[in-house]
């Protein structure tokens, strides 16, 4: 399988915000902009492995700054890290309000994205080959954010078997 460097899975999602997607406040659900960061991070897994994805974690999604009806929110995704058959995603949030076209980022999220056979079974992904040092600074903290799951789960079945 050939490498693949980041910019390769680079997506960017553009979507007008509307009154559908609002409460009663005016601002945007936070379950409609994790939908769409579900979206952009399944699309950049998928142009990194040309392959079926599946999300299988969220790590984290932080909500920075509220979004309003009538702004339009563009969501940048890329593949952070790649190992066997998972990928982190990093998705960056940023809505601009028309009127003044002032920009501001408004989330941040990780998600961890698998790729599947046509069985739905886990299936090999190309190794990520970070070149600029933002790549590899956001390889190594995908990494961190890996070992702290991993750990995690390993103390609570540790606690499940009552040991």
């Amino acid at each position: 399988m050939n490498p693949r460097h980041p910019a390769q899975s680079e997506t960017i999602l553009a979507h007008w915000m509307g009154i559908q997607d609002a409460n009663s406040a005016l601002n945007i659900h936070g379950g409609v902009i994790m939908k769409l960061c579900d979206e952009a991070a399944g699309l950049a897994a998928i142009r990194h492995c040309s392959n079926r994805i599946v999300t299988v974690g969220v790590d984290r999604l932080t909500f920075l700054d509220p979004v309003a009806v009538g702004e339009l929110v563009s969501l940048k995704a890329k593949v952070n890290a790649a190992w066997h058959s998972s990928m982190e995603v990093g998705v960056r949030v940023e809505a601009e309000k028309p009127s003044s076209n002032e920009v501001r980022h408004t989330t941040s999220a990780y998600l961890t994205m698998v790729s599947v056979d046509e069985h739905g079974r886990p299936a090999p992904v190309p190794p990520l080959v970070p070149e600029t040092e933002l790549e590899l600074r956001r390889q190594a903290e995908a990494e961190m954010r890996r070992a702290n799951r991993l750990a995690e789960r390993a103390e609570i079945e540790r606690v499940r078997n009552g040991e």
